[in-house]
């Protein structure tokens, strides 16, 4: 999820941990996609032609109709390493307002001079954690996605080749990490979560039930900043990484645009 400053409705509760929400299922009964179907080669092919027009997972950003929108756009990395691809994920420092400690994608709103979400996300990768634009080949878009907080995201996949080297903003990112991408294409570990909305806006009361996904992964960072000191991770090291929210329906995205 990009780095964004918030307008949610102050009477809106956030949710504090995604953890203490309760799984109803796994969406297991659907197929993974295949490895074959996730190879730079088949990937770059895929991009080509674009067929999928419309995301499962759209967003929230038609709970509060009629609010201004702001253009953003992130950088969904795919590494490309001997086993496979990874997508490189960040971990958001525990005392930023806004969305602290999640799981995201390098991102941000969207600048007038970038004048495109591929100018966008690149600019926003570098800033964020530093990834030269030179190791990353973009090979296409998925579908906006609109958040509750009104930014409408536009997610960039990009190849990374090996070789880089990562600068995280100590401010903004306490850790980098990979997962692999055919874990995350495989619905088996797509947890469904449900709560209840209560709040308001200005037109009055809010209220129904609403599902999010997560996808846990445990494995060591990447990369750490020096900005949680409680942050001990080096490459033997794992961890849980939580993995959900509108980084969970991007990826859960992906996934439908790689069945089609």
């Amino acid at each position: 999820m990009p780095t964004l400053p918030s307008s949610r409705p102050a009477s809106r509760p956030a949710i504090q941990d995604p953890r203490a929400i309760p799984v109803i299922g796994t969406d297991a009964h659907l197929p993974a996609v295949p490895r074959e179907h996730l190879t730079p080669a088949a990937l770059r092919e895929r991009f080509l032609h674009p067929t999928m027009l419309e995301a499962e997972l759209p967003g929230d950003g038609g709970i509060f109709p009629g609010r201004t929108t702001t253009q953003a756009a992130v950088l969904i990395p795919l590494v490309e390493r001997p086993g496979g691809l990874h997508v490189l994920l960040t971990q958001r420092t525990a005392h930023l307002r806004d969305h602290a400690g999640q799981v995201s994608f390098p991102g941000g709103r969207a600048e007038p001079e970038d004048g495109s979400p591929e100018r966008t996300a690149l600019r926003e990768a570098e800033e964020e954690i530093g990834l030269d634009e030179r190791f990353v080949d973009l090979i296409g878009q998925l579908p906006v996605y609109r958040t509750v907080t009104a930014y409408e995201v536009t997610p960039v996949v990009g190849l990374i080749r090996p070789g880089f080297s990562l600068r995280l903003d100590a401010f903004e990112v306490a850790e980098a990490f990979e997962v692999p991408l055919d874990f995350l294409m495989n619905p088996a570990h797509h947890q469904r979560h449900t709560y209840e909305l209560e709040g308001a806006d200005d037109s009055g009361p809010l209220k129904g039930r609403r599902q999010f996904l997560s996808m846990p992964w445990t494995g060591p960072g990447l990369a750490v900043s020096n900005a949680d000191p409680d942050v001990t991770l080096t490459s033997d090291a794992s961890k849980e990484f939580f993995i959900w929210g509108a980084t969970a329906a991007m990826l859960r995205n992906l996934y439908r645009f790689l069945q089609v």
